[in-house]
């Protein structure tokens, strides 16, 4: 390194060490300007900063809908003729739910088993005709593949009559009927519908970053603000293979037990899966940190000994790293150290220096896990 070089290095270290050095003595004397002038104190309420075990946590908003749930609906138009239900009554599979009309299509059963009989004595007849060789092998064939047309005949019938009677397919609880008796539906007219609750599924999606954190048979704890200050466990039951290229996310499923038969398809719910064991965080309430655009800071509490060695608490406002949130609070992870005053409220009214005076008889809420109350 040259002579010259070593020169500007030393001249560049003097001009960096005197602007800080001013910007220190500048900082002292703001603060005894405006100690020397006499500002009012400024009311706060604050809170030390101190040290909680958070449990690591993956939270989303799902959807339930049920194992099994499928509107109810006719594979044949006709008229109703008889509803063998009640509105909200449970259902076993097989069970009959509504009848149409079928009057016309039994007679013409009637009518093919009866041409099914004849073919099947003409059938029996000619085979002992041809044991004498009274026929031909051939009335003996043509026999036989009439006698399959018309069983067939009479299958397909009695096939569209089992369809006139609409039965439940599994086991669940049937919903609204939304026809009546007399009414004319086509094929697929929505009868009723009918859905097995318990268990249940929640479907909800989760960003490519929580990936790691979800594993199959993972616990999960569902909450539904339908019923407040109840919890429904469950487990993760399967994972969408795919990642969706627009959002970014996965959809994930999970299986929750429902034997009262709450929770309802359609319904929305907060999905929490536990990850990790607890970390311990410095955390502040979240009405304490001002996030701007520059950098999130927080504004201390300081004994400030100014003139006649009187000792006054002045503000200090400093930079902070936040990191996750929980609830009403949120994770300090550098800036203030455990132990430190925070200004909690008022802390838009001050600058560094001002002095302050502490009531906290009215604190911010701070709770990890708030409940929403009635008002």
């Amino acid at each position: 390194m040259t002579k010259r070089m070593l020169i500007m290095l030393l001249i560049a270290g003097v001009l960096f060490g005197g602007l800080f050095g001013f910007k220190a003595f500048l900082g002292v004397k703001i603060r005894e300007g405006i100690a020397a002038k006499g500002l009012p104190a400024q009311t706060i309420s604050t809170a030390k900063a101190q040290f909680m075990e958070w449990q690591g946590e993956f939270q989303a908003v799902g959807t339930l809908r049920a194992v099994r749930g499928a509107d109810i609906a006719p594979e044949v138009p006709g008229v109703i003729t008889a509803i063998h239900f009640q509105s909200g009554q449970a259902a076993q599979a097989g069970a009959p739910l509504v009848q149409l009309n079928a009057e016309s299509d039994l007679a013409r059963l009637q009518s093919l088993a009866a041409a099914a009989e004849l073919a099947e004595v003409n059938y029996q007849r000619n085979q002992k005709q041809l044991e004498i060789q009274a026929v031909s092998q051939a009335v003996v064939d043509a026999d036989a593949a009439n006698l399959k047309s018309a069983k067939a005949q009479v299958a397909e019938q009695r096939a569209l009559v089992n369809k006139k009677l609409v039965r439940a397919p599994f086991d669940g609880r049937l919903g609204i009927r939304a026809v009546d008796v007399g009414q004319y539906v086509n094929a697929g007219t929505k009868l009723v519908t009918l859905q097995a609750l318990d268990p249940v599924y929640v479907d909800f999606y989760a960003p490519q970053k929580s990936l790691s954190k979800i594993a199959l048979r993972q616990k999960i704890t569902l909450k539904s603000d339908a019923f407040p200050g109840q919890q429904f466990t469950g487990e993760v039951s399967s994972i969408d293979p795919k990642v969706d290229p627009a959002t970014r996310n996965v959809q994930v499923r999970a299986t929750v037990r429902n034997p009262k038969q709450s929770l309802l398809p359609g319904m929305f719910a907060t999905v929490a899966i536990a990850s990790g064991g607890p970390q311990r965080f410095l955390t502040l309430p979240q009405t304490a940190v001002s996030y701007n655009p520059f950098g999130d800071t927080v504004f201390v509490v300081e004994e400030h000994k100014g003139k006649d060695e009187i000792v006054a608490l002045v503000a200090q406002q400093r930079f902070v790293t936040t990191g996750e949130t929980r609830g009403d609070q949120v994770a300090i992870l550098s800036g203030i150290k455990e132990g430190e005053t925070v200004v909690t409220a008022g802390q838009i009214k001050l600058r560094t220096g001002f002095p302050v005076t502490v009531n906290n008889s009215i604190q911010p809420a701070n709770d990890p896990a708030p409940k929403p109350k009635d008002q």
